[in-house]
């Protein structure tokens, strides 16, 4: 990932003008566009071909059926890039140099990583709940002939996919947050990618929900992407909160060492 540098007069600047650089930086980038086009593509594409596939539930499984659940099983693949643009959003400056003159530009580096996940969570929060909602409709119209299509209206559906959208927006948060931890991307990365996808399964394996159920991808896949509760779950309220807990740490923790270490 390249850094694109806004060019700045020397000095003591507020957060709206740290804010409209890190929008000018991240609007500059080929690498946004491609990453953006490519979660909305893949969702899209996953919900579709997972819902074409869906079969009339069983009479012992209709009662648990939750098509809904199905249709935005993507944000696993959304999530994955959202977070890994997240993380180049900081470590891609540290990795080009440019650090150095957003920091002259941005002496305060609280303000400065406020302004990079404000910018970059509205963006990620925008293109998830309109991606959210599309693969919605473009899955639901997918369904074969008999199997019960899931309405907007009915109970939890709204809620699901608009918890789903918003949970491309905190990983994306996530991702800024451990960015600015390790400043270094392939760690970031790897821990990005070691908290969403490997630990889960590994806890899940070992211990069953008891631990798993308190990441992001099961989280986001058992308690927000659901009309009807899944057992031994977190609830959708419950889970939200949990993440908003871990991306308020994380980030609070990432400025933290941001302002206590060198450039």
């Amino acid at each position: 990932m390249t850094a694109v540098t806004a060019t700045a007069p020397t000095g003591h600047h507020g957060f709206a003008h740290a804010a409209r650089m890190e929008w000018i930086k991240l609007r500059s980038l080929r690498s946004t566009a491609w990453a953006l086009l490519l979660t909305v593509a893949g969702m899209v594409a996953i919900g579709v071909v997972t819902m074409a596939n869906t079969k009339v539930p069983s009479a012992d499984k209709a009662a648990a059926f939750d098509p809904t659940n199905n249709v935005l099983a993507g944000v696993a693949l959304g999530q994955l890039v959202v977070g890994v643009l997240g993380v180049l959003v900081v470590t891609g400056e540290y990795t080009s140099g440019s650090i150095r003159s957003t920091l002259a530009a941005i002496p305060d580096r609280r303000t400065l990583l406020t302004a990079k996940a404000a910018v970059y969570g509205t963006l990620t929060l925008l293109v998830g709940e309109a991606v959210a909602l599309v693969t919605f409709f473009a899955g639901r119209a997918a369904l074969a002939d008999g199997v019960p299509r899931p309405g907007i209206g009915d109970p939890g559906v709204l809620r699901a996919v608009l918890m789903s959208g918003a949970y491309l927006g905190l990983i994306g948060l996530l991702g800024i947050g451990i960015g600015a931890l390790t400043r270094h991307t392939a760690s970031a990365i790897a821990t990005l990618v070691g908290v969403t996808f490997v630990l889960p399964a590994v806890n899940g394996g070992i211990s069953g929900p008891t631990v798993a159920k308190f990441f992001p991808t099961m989280i986001a896949g058992n308690s927000l992407a659901v009309a009807k509760p899944v057992s031994d779950m977190l609830s959708p309220w419950t889970g939200f909160a949990v993440l908003c807990l871990y991306v308020a740490v994380v980030l609070g923790a990432g400025a933290r060492l941001l302002a206590r270490r060198d450039a």
